[in-house]
């Protein structure tokens, strides 16, 4: 049996060269504040590929993304056991384009503080009057570097990613930066709308694109999950403070509240934070978490 290592391993993400195609393993790691936790969180891997797997498929339409499948008998042998099955996609190679394409729809989080400071976020003027959490009058496009591990991505504005890919690929930066950002607005309009039908407000979230062997642009990376997105839930939603999530915002909190815990999680933590997970992907797939 051919054995395999990963090419690349990321804060979450392990990456196994599969010749034409790549394996992307979703691990049980978890990070926050650009630091790995020492605990793992259980089923989340499988979790996180489920849902991409879910978004994938609900958007094509709009837009062909890099999952070829998730079935581990697609796979090499050596991806035929549990420590892979369920939390592994086999993809299609890109060559990844270096802009994080994030995409708010409602006012929170570095936005909020940002606005309160300067009416902005990203650069972006917003209507006076927001309150915390407030549904912004239409999603707005705020691109970041990608940082490597242990640096902080950095938020940059449309022009400056039309920059940065013109320097990557000269002659096409203007084509590309506009493509990944009319992507983003229009993937996360079509999956907000859906969300909110099973009783979840995504408030921003972030996609990744890359381009195939034809130079043309394809989503990559995850898709709207609880680790690259916040998700509210609806029911209770109310502005002018901050919603309580299924996303990593139990482990962020602790976190600040115990800054000397060497990110290491209690257990109580660590069930909540799997218990939102599980609740999230049931609640917008329609399926129980297997």
């Amino acid at each position: 049996m051919q054995e395999f290592k990963p090419v690349k391993e990321g804060k979450v993400r392990e990456v196994y060269d599969n010749g034409d195609s790549l394996i992307i393993v979703a691990t049980d790691r978890i990070s926050a504040f650009d630091h790995i936790l020492q605990n793992k969180i259980t089923d989340k891997g499988a979790i996180l590929t489920q849902m991409s797997k879910f978004w994938f498929e609900y958007t094509k339409d709009i837009i062909k993304n890099h999952m070829i499948s998730v079935d581990v008998n697609d796979m090499p042998e050596f991806f035929r056991n549990e420590k892979f099955d369920g939390n592994s996609m086999m993809c299609k190679k890109l060559k990844m384009l270096p802009i994080e394409c994030i995409v708010r729809g409602y006012i929170t989080g570095s936005g909020w503080e940002s606005y309160k400071e300067c009416g902005k976020v990203c650069g972006i003027s917003l209507p006076e009057g927001l309150k915390e959490s407030d549904k912004l009058p239409a999603p707005i496009y705020t691109p970041s570097t990608k940082a490597e591990i242990g640096d902080h991505d950095e938020n940059i504005s449309f022009e400056k990613s039309v920059e940065i890919l013109e320097k990557a690929y000269p002659g096409k930066g203007e084509d590309y930066a506009a493509q990944i950002r009319d992507c983003t607005i229009a993937l996360y309009k079509k999956c907000a709308e859906y969300a909110l039908t099973k009783g979840i407000i995504i408030a921003d979230t972030k996609f990744e694109f890359g381009l195939d062997e034809e130079g043309n642009v394809v989503l990559g990376d995850e898709m709207l999950t609880p680790d690259s997105s916040r998700f509210w839930p609806l029911e209770g939603y109310e502005p002018g403070k901050s919603q309580p999530s299924y996303d990593k915002q139990f482990v962020r909190d602790w976190l600040k509240a115990n800054p000397d815990s060497d990110y290491l999680l209690p257990e109580d933590v660590i069930e909540k934070t799997i218990d939102k997970y599980k609740e999230a992907f049931s609640l917008l797939t329609g399926k129980k978490f297997q």
